[in-house]
């Protein structure tokens, strides 16, 4: 073999070399990524929602504000009470303001469920269609392996179109896009 050739099989070789050092580094960086994300998507779908005490503290702060509006028109009637010296109408006035504060406490409180119950669907039917998006597998169709009942799922979620112009296969954090 001549010396030309050899130095060209050196290159050749040298080249693959560092070609194939960074595809190693690249799936390297690929799987640690997706195990990454894969942690954050399982977190979140076991985790769904706000935290007890976010709850509380939401709860707290929406009850406070409508307390303290109507202890200040609970003041105002008492300050009107006091510059009249007439009595008349004040125990009406305050029996009204109490069951109008209990009315707005109570829808409050029901506007404050719902909204937990809806952020807490959001979020894993978020967590679902990135494990899905993770795992090659329909988002309905992971739910229905975890248990997790389909009508619970977005609406959006649900009906996620299928593209007829690419397949993806793979059960693990990395999947393969074919495209047809």
């Amino acid at each position: 073999m001549s010396r030309a050739a050899t130095q060209t099989i050196d290159d050749t070789n040298q080249e693959r070399a560092a070609i194939d050092a960074t595809n190693q580094q690249l799936l390297a960086q690929q799987n640690a990524t997706g195990n990454s994300a894969l942690a954050g998507y399982q977190n979140m779908l076991a985790n769904a929602g706000y935290t007890q005490a976010q709850q509380a503290a939401v709860t707290g702060a929406t009850q406070g504000a409508l307390g303290s509006a109507f202890s200040a028109l609970a003041q105002r009637a008492a300050n009107q009470l006091a510059r009249t010296n007439n009595s008349a109408g004040f125990a009406d006035s305050l029996d009204q303001l109490v069951r109008t504060q209990a009315q707005q406490q109570a829808g409050a409180a029901q506007s404050n469920q719902i909204a937990f119950a809806n952020n807490a669907q959001q979020q894993q039917s978020q967590a679902l269609s990135g494990l899905s998006g993770l795992y090659g597998i329909d988002a309905n169709m992971l739910a229905r392996t975890l248990g997790i009942p389909a009508q619970l799922l977005s609406t959006t979620a649900r009906l996620t179109p299928v593209s007829p112009s690419s397949l993806k296969i793979g059960f693990g954090p990395v999947g393969l896009n074919i495209g047809l």
